[in-house]
């Protein structure tokens, strides 16, 4: 309501409007193309992509659906399940892309959301969305904004590994992301230290799902199907930039 000047007292479109419109967005294929214009405007004034990228990703829960044990083994194989299209209208409820991850021992049903940040100002500057099973990782080729003026690229433990930094050498690229520990090979002490400098930059990242948590909603989304939650993150992404720049903006009145 700041945000477009209205009052408790104005008109507003109502749930269906907006979703229809969103529909719409989503059927053009105008979201990504929306949030890429915005992000060249901000460049435009001023808000180059500095100082290095962050990446990370975190899961987006979907509400769980109670399939059968076969049900679930055919849809992980891209096969409709037996009987589902004989019930067109409760199949198209069916959420035929989430899927099941664990993480830290607790199970998850939904997607992920990959984003890319720039250090400097903290924009979202690139972002993907998969099923939640997909490792962070796969997604890294994604994220790397080539337009960041410094090469440096910080990321937490799921990105390491030694095809992944030999892969950003050849790009030329700057890791920063954090050493793991493996089985009988602990860190060391000067690695659990390049750890914690790594962290007080990385952690700027959690700024953009924080931000989701305490003023957008929260991570959950109720959309069915990849295209739709990727239409619902898209344009969360390209809201938490609108926030930013006239965070920034205020910052320069100030």
């Amino acid at each position: 309501m700041r945000s477009l000047g209205l009052s408790i007292g104005d008109v507003v479109p109502d749930a269906t409007s907006v979703w229809l419109f969103r529909k719409q967005l989503r059927e053009l294929g105008l979201i990504e193309a929306w949030f890429e214009q915005f992000d060249g405007y901000l460049r435009t004034q001023g808000y180059q992509a500095k100082g290095g990228q962050i990446v990370d990703a975190t899961l987006i829960p979907v509400p769980k659906q109670h399939n059968r044990k076969e049900d679930t083994e055919q849809l992980e194989q891209g096969e409709i399940p037996t009987g589902w299209s004989e019930h067109p209208k409760r199949f198209e409820q069916r959420d035929l892309d989430a899927r099941w991850t664990k993480k830290h021992g607790k199970s998850y049903f939904g997607y992920k959301s990959h984003i890319s940040i720039d250090v400097e100002h903290g924009f979202t500057r690139c972002y993907a969305v998969t099923h939640a099973s997909v490792h962070d990782s796969q997604v890294l080729g994604q994220l790397l904004d080539d337009d960041n003026e410094t090469d440096a690229v910080w990321g937490d433990s799921a990105y390491r590994s030694e095809a992944i930094e030999a892969v950003l050498d050849l790009l030329q690229f700057e890791s920063h992301i954090h050493e793991r520990a493996y089985r009988n090979h602990p860190l060391t002490e000067q690695q659990q230290a390049d750890n914690r400098e790594r962290s007080s930059v990385r952690a700027k990242v959690e700024h953009v799902f924080g931000n989701w948590i305490m003023t957008m909603g929260g991570k959950l989304v109720r959309s069915v199907g990849l295209d739709a939650v990727s239409t619902m993150l898209g344009l969360k992404h390209l809201t938490y930039n609108f926030k930013r720049f006239l965070y920034h903006q205020a910052q320069i009145v100030a």
